[in-house]
Parts: structure tokens; sequence; C-alpha cells
């Protein structure tokens, strides 16, 4: 099991000024931890995720800048930018697969413990309840729609456990009541394969969600989709919003417009914009890089 890297650092001992960022760094520039209490729990009493000073560079091109970002428990959040803002490059440092070069990514407990992800493999940061589902979806193509979210249930339960021992009624109960969130009840019995191109992204969102997540990282959710199909997915996840922490990057502005409350505007690894849909779209900044009229 992944063990958390709380900051527990005495009032006393701060080594920098409430948040000004003081990161230790290893010999390849790494952050290690940070050698004060994050500010972010006394500033953002419902904050979930906080994303501090991130910078990441490729071969000398500069991914992410300074990039700070908090979001809030339940929340549900768009993300938008033009390509090469750095909104790929950011879900990889929240997951694990990037090491940035500079800041931190803390994880914020009920107990408002915080928890340093950016020295954290993939599947430890998985394992904390952060999930994230790529933009093309992966299923099982050759089992049921049941059987997909069962598998998920199953990686959680452990392989050996798995293999050895039946579901349980609760756990029965559980695949059901994901099959009805994500709209799938009556194509339970159905090859994933067979699936419409929209049933199989809320399928992988199923799959998601049999984990539990507390938040959930979505890349472009309605690409390939229907009108009727992307209605749903709106719908979809708005309800996910409140129990889970919903990060959606998405290019269709009619999309975003239709479920966003809070935007946040990345352009050449920064945050550009941040606000209500109203705000960000009449930005002049935004509208010069971005929005384009």
């Amino acid at each position: 099991m992944a063990m958390s890297n709380p900051i527990q650092t005495p009032p006393e001992e701060l080594s920098g000024s409430p948040g000004e960022p003081t990161h230790e760094l290893d010999e390849s520039g790494l952050a290690l931890r940070d050698t004060r209490v994050p500010a972010v729990g006394m500033a953002r009493p419902r904050a979930h995720l906080w994303i501090d000073n991130i910078s990441v560079a490729f071969d000398g091109f500069k991914a992410l800048t300074d990039l700070t970002l908090t979001l809030d428990k339940g929340e549900l959040r768009c993300i938008i930018g033009p390509n090469g803002a750095g909104k790929t490059t950011l879900m990889d440092v929240i997951t694990g697969k990037t090491r940035p070069n500079q800041g931190a990514v803390y994880l914020v407990r009920e107990d408002r413990e915080q928890t340093l992800l950016t020295t954290m493999a993939e599947h430890e940061v998985a394992q904390l309840g952060i999930g994230r589902k790529f933009q093309r979806p992966t299923v099982f193509q050759g089992h049921s729609v049941f059987e997909n979210i069962e598998l998920s249930l199953a990686s959680k339960r452990g392989v050996f456990h798995s293999l050895f021992s039946l579901l349980r009624a609760e756990q029965r109960d559980k695949i059901d009541e994901i099959l009805g969130i994500v709209g799938l009840s009556q194509r339970r019995e159905m090859r994933a394969g067979l699936l419409s191109h929209g049933e199989k992204q809320w399928l992988e969102i199923g799959m998601l969600l049999a984990l539990d997540p507390s938040i959930l990282l979505v890349d472009e959710p309605i690409a390939g989709m229907t009108h009727q199909e992307t209605e749903k997915t709106a719908e979809l996840l708005q309800g996910l919003a409140g129990k889970h922490t919903v990060v959606v990057v998405e290019h269709d502005m009619d999309f975003i417009r239709s479920i966003a409350k809070t935007v946040t505007v990345l352009h050449q690894g920064r945050v550009l914009a941040e606000g209500s849909m109203d705000k960000v779209q009449n930005d002049p900044k935004v509208i010069e890089v971005y929005l384009g009229e």
C-alpha cells in the first residue's frame, strides 16, 4: 500500500513565508518535500488538490512554468487552452507520470493532512484515489459490460483474492449502482466491443468509479460522440461532481459552456485566466490567444 508523505513541520521551524515555495530538491532537481506547512490548508478550507508552483521542461521546451492551481473538494473544474498549452503535461504531473523540475502537488485530506504526490509512482497516486480517463476509451472488448466493472473491482481487491472468491451481494449491488450511474444498466450483458463509442466512454468512467476515486481526471470525453451522447455525458459529469472532484479537459466550447462553473485557461504552460465561463470568454487575453473572436 502506498505510503503518505504528510507535511508535519512545526510552525516555529518554517523556513519560508506562507505561499512562498521553498522546496528541497534532490540532485536531479526534483522536488522532495516542502520545507514549510502549505498555506492552502487555511486559505481554502475545501481544498482537495493543490498544484504548487509547478514547472516542467523537456529538452529545453517549457511545458509548464510556475503553474499554481487549487481544486476544491467536489467541484467540477474545466481546463481549456490551445494545443501545447500544457493541459496533458499537467494531468501527467498530477498522476505521477511526469516528475516536475520544480514545485509539488499535494492531496489534501479531510483532516487537512497534505500528502505530497510528486515523489510517488503512478500506481501509488492511483491508490490514493486519483483516477484518470484518457481520450480513447480502453475497455475489455470481449467481456460483458458487467464483467468490465467486475474486473475493475477485482483489481482493487487484488488478483489472488479475485481468482479464488465469488462476488458478494454487496459487490454485485455496487456494480449495478455504477451501471445505473453511467446509464448502462440495459447493456449489462452486452459485450463491450459492441457498444457505441459514447457508451464505451461511459463504461470506462464506470470502471474508474469502481475504484472509488475522490478525484476524476477526464480528457476530452466527448470526442467522436453524437449530439445525444454529448448531452448525456454532460449530465453524467455534472452528476458525479459533489461526491467526486471532477476535472475535465476539453476543446469543445459549447460543451464547456453547458457544464462549467469554474474554467481555468492555460497558455504556454501558465494559467492565463480563471473564473466563470462568462468571465474567461470576455477576457481580452483569452480572446486574443484562444477564442479568436
